[in-house]
């Protein structure tokens, strides 16, 4: 199961990996296991902590920011912690403070300093974080990858999930009290996220081969870029601090470093079709100097679009075989963090000014499964990615 927050891994049985996800501001992130949950700090690399907790396995950790309290949803039905159930986590006090249960399995949690946010298949509720009253239940579509996403930043709140219809998103505007219903994609949705201010809006659907980046306030279509030429499933969206790049990790191993615009507006395009203009304003990227590839072939027919269509300026491919990934921006600038589901966690740079479709460099590779090896070593390479 992918959404926007992390991954949940428990139907694999490679490993002892149920889950591992970012916190909000990725300077952490998480790993549900079978045995209970730990929390690694990103830079410098190194376990923060580790919970043994018995009743099962947890398969979703969701962290509040660096604070001791979590939202926990386990694993196994006649265990402590329960998949129908989330579990509010004091880890200063080390025992749970509050609990929500639902009569369906739990797709995903997320949280804000004053909201806690719960997904299932049909619905996501969403709850004041001081008693748990419940002020928002919003229908959905099917979303069994429990796609939500909630702006973390402390001046507006965001909220952005499916919609009732395949392919659309309900944006929550909880300040302004309005809604916006956005058509995002022909088919289903396969992956969105929201900015640090809930300002933009990225998403993918299960062709995976276009992302688009809107306005959440008005609504608008700000740019659409390609991630590769063949169908993939996309298991992570990140924009940087800036929102002046966007992070896209794919089932096939590959992480996709775009460059994104301001002010850009397209039309949208059926997915997996030619787009029917490019975005406005030339080549240039944003003040950062980066700027997607664009092919300079001139064919007639649909096709000259296709290759119009912006690319990646920057990618990389994880070595692991068969490994997803969730990738987001490092604290330090101009690198990608990659966690993948074999338990490592890869730094990867690029340059901003360099050519476009550049592959990133890894610069260090950890295994956070080998505690008592500590970092087991760093890679130097750069990985040749093929578009995807």
């Amino acid at each position: 199961k992918m959404g926007s927050g992390g991954l949940d891994l428990s139907q694999l049985s490679k490993n002892d990996i149920l889950y591992i996800g970012f916190n909000q501001d990725q300077s952490c992130f998480a790993v549900g296991c079978r045995t209970g949950f730990r929390v690694y700090n990103c830079s410098p690399f190194k376990e923060t902590f580790s919970r043994e907790l018995e009743g099962g396995g947890i398969r979703h950790v969701e962290m509040l920011f660096r604070c001791n309290i979590f939202a926990l949803v386990g694993a196994a039905n006649n265990g402590r912690f329960p998949p129908n159930k989330v579990i509010i986590w004091d880890d200063q006090r080390r025992k749970d403070i509050g609990e929500l249960s639902f009569r369906h399995e739990v797709k995903s949690v997320r949280l804000r300093r004053d909201k806690v946010v719960v997904v299932i298949e049909y619905k996501v509720l969403v709850y004041k974080f001081s008693d748990l009253v419940c002020t928002h239940e919003i229908d959905t579509v099917s979303n069994l990858k429990g796609l939500c996403a909630l702006s973390p930043s402390s001046h507006q709140t965001v909220l952005a999930c499916p919609g009732s219809h395949k392919g659309h998103v309900r944006v929550e505007l909880f300040e302004a009290r309005r809604t916006n219903k956005i058509e995002a994609h022909a088919s289903h949705l396969s992956c969105l996220a929201l900015n640090l201010d809930g300002s933009r809006l990225v998403t993918a659907s299960e062709k995976g081969t276009i992302l688009r980046v809107f306005d959440t306030h008005s609504g608008k279509p700000l740019q659409e870029v390609r991630r590769g030429a063949q169908a993939a499933q996309i298991s992570s969206l990140s924009f940087n601090p800036t929102s002046t790049l966007l992070s896209c990790s794919s089932i096939r191993g590959t992480v996709h470093i775009f460059s994104i615009s301001e002010d850009d507006a397209v039309r949208q395009t059926p997915d997996g079709g030619p787009p029917e203009s490019a975005p406005k304003g030339g080549e240039e990227g944003p003040s950062s100097h980066t700027s997607n590839s664009r092919s300079s072939l001139a064919v007639l027919g649909g096709m000259v679009h296709y290759f119009s269509s912006q690319w990646s300026f920057a990618k990389f491919r994880v070595p692991e075989t068969d490994a997803l990934t969730v990738s987001c921006f490092s604290g330090e600038a101009n690198q990608v963090m990659v966690l993948t589901s074999t338990g490592h966690i890869h730094t990867c740079s690029f340059d901003p000014d360099g050519a476009p479709g550049q592959d990133a460099r890894a610069t260090n590779t950890v295994s956070f499964l080998e505690q008592d090896k500590g970092q087991a070593g760093a890679t130097d390479t750069a990985a040749a990615v093929e578009d995807d």
